[in-house]
Formats: structure tokens, sequence, C-alpha cells
């Protein structure tokens, strides 16, 4: 693998678990507002509304992947391009 590749792989690894969590994080509060209202008072234990938002964010990684996957290779050649470090490689 060479330097270059090496480089971007380090600075687009962070962004990319950061906006991955924080999109998950969202979409799981998206879905407990969405079915809050037939959760509370039913009885259910914290457990079962635990494994119902296991499951949901389990769907929702096909939506969370794809947008932190765009987010965060915008974030790292755009801290690229501001450190002039893409007119390097173009060199």
């Amino acid at each position: 693998m060479k330097k270059i590749h090496k480089l971007i792989l380090k600075a687009f690894i962070q962004p990319f678990f950061v906006t991955f969590f924080i999109v998950m994080f969202v979409l799981l509060m998206l879905f407990l507002f969405k079915y809050i209202d037939d959760l509370i008072g039913k009885g259910f234990e914290w457990y079962v509304i635990l494994e119902l938002m296991m499951y949901a964010s389990a769907t929702n990684v096909a939506m969370a992947l794809p947008l932190s996957i765009l987010l965060s290779s915008i974030m790292t050649f755009g801290s690229l391009g501001e450190n002039y470090e893409l007119v390097a490689i173009k060199s």
C-alpha cells in the first residue's frame, strides 16, 4: 500500500466512525419518537425495548452507511484540499 493511500485512509477512518454513530443515533431517536406511543404504558420490560431498538438499528445501518461514507469522504478531501495536500498529490 502506498503512503498516499495510508494517509487518505487514516484521515478517512475517524470522521467515518463519528458520522456513522451520529447518524445511527439520529435514526434510532427517530424510530423511538415514532413508536413511543406504542411502547409507553404497555408494561414492557426494558430489555424488550432494547431488543426492539437493536432490530431497528440493524435495518438503519443500510441508511446510515452510505450517508456516513459520503460525509466522511467530503470531510476528508475537504481537509486535504484545505491543507494543499491535493495540489501536492497532483504534482
